[in-house]
């Protein structure tokens, strides 16, 4: 799949409105930057994870990282894991062997019972929350999500674990969760789920690269880190390029 530009004005506004570069508060000076989509309860995601971990290590220093949560898990799809996606009791051992993660026995265990309660939506506002106070490690910190719904085995919902998530980087998890309860960062959640969508993600992971008014979409599904890195590289150059002075003026 050859990166793929997007030009549509109403996206651009509203990812402009949400995530304006100066509010990720990462002191980057090129404009360029990785939008990645994800959503906590996706499994290919969590298989994605260590390849959105080198890349965000790669990139990181001169490079802006969003993160959008995509609502994969809401409305009528909310419900216990034996409704709503008995599927992936077998369908885990094909993450695995294409991507070489684990999943914990905890997790395992929580899943045979099949009561665990699937949703997006309590993620995705401690996703909204944490970006109010770090920004910069948004990848990180959905990374970490992931690890505990998908090894350690912690259930969707109540708040209190995506606080209990946030306090080991360093922030107070009583205040994390009186700002979940908000109804401010209750919206961003599903002004996430909007950007996804008029990004025309249908699939989760997705990545994107965003320079000015144009957004490349670089990942569709789960892709491997040298290809990944790839198809990054060919957009950079492009948009290098693009930026370039004419020649004609250089001669003149």
């Amino acid at each position: 799949m050859k990166p793929t530009a997007i030009k549509t004005f109403l996206f651009s506004l509203i990812l402009a409105l949400f995530y304006p570069s100066n509010m990720q508060a990462q002191n980057k000076t090129s404009p360029t930057e990785i939008i990645y989509v994800y959503d906590a309860l996706c499994g290919w995601c969590y298989g994605f994870s260590p390849v959105m971990h080198k890349v965000y290590k790669k990139y990181n220093n001169g490079i802006n990282f969003l993160v959008v949560s995509g609502g994969l898990v809401t409305g009528e799809r909310i419900g216990p894991v034996d409704e709503v996606a008995p599927y992936i009791k077998t369908a885990y051992k094909t993450v695995e062997e294409r991507t070489g993660v684990t999943f914990g026995e905890e997790f395992l265990r929580q899943l045979e019972k099949g009561e665990m309660v699937f949703t997006s939506l309590l993620a995705a506002v401690a996703m909204a929350v944490f970006k109010m106070y770090q920004p910069e490690k948004a990848i990180e910190y959905a990374e970490a999500l992931q690890n505990a719904i998908y090894f350690e085995g912690m259930p969707p919902e109540p708040y209190e674990g995506y606080a209990q998530v946030a306090s080991t980087f360093g922030l107070d998890a009583d205040a994390f969760l009186r700002k979940m309860n908000m109804d401010m960062l209750q919206q961003q959640a599903y002004a996430d789920f909007t950007i996804a969508y008029d990004m025309g993600v249908t699939g989760f992971p997705a990545v994107f690269v965003r320079s000015g008014k144009d957004t490349y979409q670089v990942a569709a599904g789960y892709t491997d880190y040298d290809t990944l890195v790839a198809r990054i590289e060919e957009v950079l150059a492009d948009i290098k390029t693009e930026a370039a002075p004419d020649s004609w003026y250089d001669e003149h």
